[in-house]
């Protein structure tokens, strides 16, 4: 596969402040990648970079083989939906999906035909004749999409694009905007701060943390095997439980530092002594009553389908059951996990060890 977009040692600043620093990715065509991390990791710069709404201050950007040094927006043919949908308010639906062509010097009647083709691939076509304002969140936001599909791009570039839906209909569009990325077989780079759209949309995720790449991979390599604490309670839903540890003389087991120390068999080998963090998913940690780690409970809260067990420790921990349970505030439960679910952290750098 050839790199479709290509990123070598991009810095960014906006006077002092270094916003971009050093990052290098190469974007497959064709692929779905996502860029996550907290507000201000440097993800939406990144992306704006690329389209070249952002000057980037030293490194290269290739796309499709072509270096973008000084090359205007308009001509990088990349296509951007945003979170607000942008649309012309006094233009139909088949006027704003066309704008682009006719601008370009398209005929009507090809424009015409271009608009009613992307109006079947995006179900638009019952809505050519609306305005905007007669359209529902989730239809603008397909009208934004088919703009930029009708423009035949070579990179599709989404920033935040369901920030403003409903949580329904976030789940809904998120399929649809996969569905649409596999028919066009388009290469597309998308910007959240939700890691569960980025984990269940894209092939390859990118984590960000302060302007640099933390780490990349694909969304199950980062989840089973995260290189730092970062990326450990950033992935992964609810986020991953961290209690301060010691590894025991015989280098094979972990004291917790909760309430009582109690010791994990770690099935692999550490330095005897060494002050660790301990990483536990919520969903790694089994409910059994004959297990060795007891723990107090403070709160149950049941979804229905989960329960979720807050224990009265410090730190506390979460536990997820996908089975009910008949256990109550001021209830002892004992907990298990398996040594392969067990994840070390360097107390002084959070680097996973």
């Amino acid at each position: 596969m050839s790199a479709q977009i290509e990123l070598s040692n991009i810095d960014k600043h906006y006077g002092a402040f270094h916003a971009l620093k050093g990052v290098s990715l190469s974007i497959e065509k064709g692929s779905f990648v996502a860029l996550v991390g907290p507000s201000g990791c440097g993800k939406s710069t990144l992306l704006r970079s690329i389209a070249g709404l952002e000057t980037i201050t030293s490194g290269s950007l290739k796309i499709a083989g072509e270096t973008m040094t000084g090359v205007p927006p308009r001509k990088r043919d990349v296509a951007m939906v945003f979170q607000s949908y942008a649309l012309y308010p006094h233009m139909t639906v088949e006027e704003n999906l066309t704008y682009s062509l006719r601008l370009h010097g398209v005929s009507k009647a090809e424009a015409k035909l271009k608009a009613a083709e992307v109006a079947a691939t995006t179900g638009l076509s019952a809505l050519l004749k609306r305005y905007p304002r007669e359209l529902s969140g989730g239809q603008r936001q397909r009208v934004a999409m088919g703009r930029a599909i009708i423009r035949n791009p070579k990179a599709f570039l989404f920033d935040e694009p369901l920030s403003n839906l409903d949580a329904a209909l976030r789940v809904h569009m998120r399929k649809e905007i996969r569905a649409l990325h596999d028919r066009l077989g388009a290469t597309s780079v998308y910007v959240t701060h939700d890691q569960i759209e980025a984990m269940t949309m894209a092939d390859h995720v990118v984590v960000m943390r302060d302007g640099v790449i933390e780490q990349q991979g694909s969304p199950l390599e980062l989840y089973d095997r995260p290189v730092s604490k970062f990326v450990a309670g950033f992935i992964g839903s609810p986020a991953m439980n961290f209690v301060p540890g010691t590894v025991g003389a015989d280098g094979q087991s972990v004291q917790l530092d909760i309430s009582d120390s109690l010791s994990l068999p770690l099935g692999r080998k550490v330095d005897a002594g060494r002050k660790v963090l301990v990483g536990l998913r919520p969903e790694h940690l089994l409910v059994a009553e004959a297990a060795s780690l007891r723990l107090p409970v403070a709160v149950v809260e049941s979804t229905g389908s989960m329960t979720y067990v807050t224990t009265d420790t410090t730190p506390e921990l979460t536990v997820v059951e996908t089975r009910r349970m008949g256990v109550k505030a001021g209830d002892v439960i004992g907990v298990s996990i398996a040594p392969e679910h067990i994840h070390l952290f360097d107390m002084a750098t959070e680097k996973a060890i």
